[in-house]
């Protein structure tokens, strides 16, 4: 088997090469393969699952300019698209308007942007407040070790993001599994397309009783949209599946995973949990967003044209993965980036990614953040790993980067 690229030439087949796996004993840091291509240049080929040779782009400024380029699709169904790995292979699934380009993608977009907006996100923040506290309460007042994933960093989001939906909080076992199990890139095809499958009939299935009994909620906010002819009812399971999905999971990692790397560094924790100020609080969400940045494998992307980057070609068809997370380490624009420092001005990291596809909940994600971030290391100054941080487990199979659990006490 031999693996063609543009100009014609050909390789023989051979393993992966993409996604890199990180350091053993640096959970925090990025593959140093990755690193080791950002210092090499700009722009190479690596081998993926399937024998395809996308390229792989490191450099901070590269990858805002492709991501921003009407010539870079994100429609999953282009020949020439990457999957980085088997189980991300999904075909013609789409996850709402997250695999579209514009204007399809602008047009369903737009029917969502107004819950997410910085004002109404901002009213929400006495209501998140009060989630985190009577979470941390409950914590408390029951038995330690406790697993901070399932106690406290899962239950945040997904509470906030049920509500703000519309979603019924109660079923959240079920939508939390087949959850797992579609951003999981151990799971065989079949299970993720199950996942997929499930997660989108029972969210079909409420948008009918939505049409039925519309409330204030953002699936709600969709029937007028559905009676006037402007969104058939899958496309608006489609979009249902991308906010849930993107509105809980991503976060909760964030909050797992933003502790582990405070505990780990003391005197950042102490900065953030003494300061008493919002906006140091607010710098460090960005700083550990640009630091951390749990979408570790890479953002895909296929050209439509002809690209010229740094004087090499990407032709129209080539595959593009650009993992951010080499991206936010860029010293040409962080200085010293390996280093964890909350009092960096981080506001210009792509965590969220770049131009017309960045995230929609990035609002939330920030609010949500700042809440827990400033609540939790404050109200139990003596939080402390439960485990050696080398047993933790660590989401090296996940499309979204965290760990499983957390064990913690005080």
């Amino acid at each position: 088997m031999t693996t063609a690229f543009s100009d014609g030439t050909t390789t023989p087949a051979a393993e992966p090469e993409f996604p890199m796996p990180r350091a053993a004993g640096c959970p925090f840091d990025p593959a140093p393969g990755l690193k080791d291509l950002q210092q090499q240049g700009p722009l190479a080929r690596r081998r993926i699952w399937d024998g395809s040779t996308p390229w792989v782009v490191t450099r901070y400024d590269d990858q805002r300019r492709l991501l921003a380029d009407p010539r870079v699709s994100a429609d999953a169904s282009r020949p020439g698209y990457p999957s980085p790995t088997r189980s991300a292979d999904q075909g013609n699934a789409s996850f709402g308007f997250i695999l579209m380009d514009d204007p399809e993608h602008a047009r369903l977009r737009r029917m969502v942007t107004a819950p997410f907006m910085v004002k109404r996100i901002e009213a929400m923040r006495p209501a998140v407040q009060r989630i985190v506290d009577t979470l941390i309460d409950d914590m408390l007042a029951g038995p330690k070790p406790v697993d901070l994933v399932e106690s406290f960093a899962l239950p945040v989001p997904s509470l906030v993001i049920s509500d703000l939906l519309g979603v019924p909080y109660d079923d959240h076992g079920f939508f939390q599994q087949n959850s797992k199990d579609l951003i999981s890139l151990a799971v065989t095809p079949q299970q993720r397309g199950a996942a997929f499958k499930a997660l989108y009939e029972y969210l079909h299935a409420l948008i009918e009783q939505k049409i039925a009994e519309p409330a204030g909620d953002v699936l709600s906010g969709l029937v007028p949209r559905i009676a006037a002819g402007e969104l058939t009812r899958s496309d608006a399971a489609g979009i249902a599946t991308l906010l849930l999905l993107a509105g809980h999971e991503t976060t909760a990692n964030m909050i797992a995973l933003g502790t582990v790397a405070l505990l780990e560094h003391p005197d950042q924790l102490a900065r953030i949990r003494d300061a008493g100020d919002p906006k140091v609080v607010a710098s460090a969400v960005e700083e550990l967003l640009r630091y951390l940045n749990i979408t570790h494998n890479g953002r895909s992307r296929v050209a439509t044209a002809d690209i010229e980057i740094n004087g090499q070609t990407i032709r129209a068809g080539d595959g593009i993965l650009m993992p951010t997370e080499i991206g936010n380490r860029d010293p040409a624009v962080f200085t010293d980036p390996d280093r964890l420092d909350v009092d960096r001005d981080a506001r210009h990291h792509i965590a969220f990614g770049f131009g017309v596809h960045q995230c929609l909940g990035q609002p939330l994600a920030r609010m949500e953040l700042q809440v827990v971030f400033g609540t939790l290391y404050r109200r139990i100054p003596g939080l402390r790993l439960a485990t050696p941080v080398d047993e933790i487990p660590f989401k090296h199979d996940g499309a979204v980067y965290g760990v499983y659990e957390l064990p913690v006490t005080w």
